[in-house]
């Protein structure tokens, strides 16, 4: 994943890491970033965030707005619109660069804001109640200062579609991370009854809209026919759906795995679990689930859904023309559905 992501970076122009640089070294983002220093030593969850933005090139935090640029180059320019091709830089509109840390910006504001924790959970063990009030207090004031600046930068591109597009996404996201906490916040969430058709919307909501709709518009930007539009939002729905299933099957398809590596009851191979297993012997086995779920169906359903979303994208990006741009796309979803 990690070779996949430098190959495709070198292709856009320059690594997306700095993507949203001019941002973070902002006076008032270094502001924010001196009182979180405040926190160093305690136990809110928003340092772990911090550090992640820092150190995390495993799981890269900056993939959104690569696969914009990406999508954006395979695509090329338009032959409707040829008035502010000297905008093109590496084949990408200036338009469209704007649009990926746009994309990057509001994944981040989430991020921060999902570092809140429950003040009416807490024990004593997690550490001061002041810190952790003042934690909640900075993730609120960066995230919502991180999605100022991105609603402030979709203002100036001046497209009255990809803003419609870009709020959408927003609402879905808050829609997606909404539903996941009242459900975490239920006595019986450990035996919810759901099944993979929801679990379907729920992560589309909240993992794959902002992605999908982003590639969209960085095709509207581009004033590329409605066809190609929607060729990039499948793309990048079905990707970032192969994406979450990726992440989902590691704790049952890891080699090197631990017995007690986390995993989500609401991950896909949990689901599909229960799936084929059925309402009562799924509860009996809520306690050994990890074990029964990797001598199961999920797994493997898992991969298959997988690879079935990876394929839906891989058949989307056949509508754009052979380049390195659409090779690298290719290759992230490769990275994705691939599984020893």
């Amino acid at each position: 994943w990690s070779q996949v992501v430098s190959e495709a970076e070198k292709i856009v122009g320059y690594p997306t890491s700095f993507m949203s640089l001019r941002c973070l070294l902002s006076d008032e983002l270094s502001n924010i970033a001196m009182q979180v220093r405040k926190l160093v030593g305690t136990k809110h969850p928003l340092l772990d965030t911090a550090r992640g933005f820092v150190y995390d090139s495993r799981n890269n935090l900056q993939m959104r707005g690569l696969v914009v640029l990406l999508i954006s180059k395979a695509a090329g320019p338009s032959t409707a619109e040829l008035s502010f091709q000297h905008n093109m830089v590496s084949g990408i509109y200036s338009s469209q660069r704007s649009l990926a840390e746009i994309t990057e910006l509001i994944h981040t504001a989430f991020l921060v804001h999902r570092g809140i924790v429950n003040i009416g959970e807490l024990k004593s063990c997690d550490g001061p109640l002041k810190d952790m009030q003042f934690g909640n207090k900075m993730a609120v004031l960066s995230g919502d200062f991180l999605l100022a600046n991105a609603c402030t930068s979709l203002a100036q591109l001046q497209n009255t579609k990809v803003v419609e597009l870009i709020s959408s996404a927003i609402g879905d996201l808050v829609q997606g991370i909404y539903y996941e906490n009242s459900k975490s916040s239920e006595e019986n969430c450990l035996t919810d009854d759901i099944g993979i058709s929801s679990w379907k919307e729920q992560v589309f909501l909240s993992h794959s809209a902002l992605l999908a709709k982003s590639c969209q518009a960085a095709m509207e930007l581009a004033k590329h026919s409605t066809e190609i539009q929607d060729m990039a939002f499948q793309y990048g729905k079905h990707m970032s759906m192969s994406h979450k299933l990726h992440s989902d099957l590691q704790p049952f398809v890891k080699e090197s795995s631990s017995d007690t590596m986390a995993f989500s009851l609401n991950s896909a191979p949990a689901v599909l679990h229960q799936e084929f297993l059925g309402r009562e012997a799924w509860i009996k086995q809520i306690r050994e689930l990890r074990e029964a779920i990797k001598a199961g169906k999920g797994v493997t359903s898992a991969i298959d859904l997988c690879r079935c979303h990876g394929n839906r994208a891989l058949a989307a990006l056949e509508r754009f023309p052979p380049s390195e741009a659409r090779a690298a796309l290719a290759n992230i979803v490769y990275a994705v559905t691939r599984f020893p």
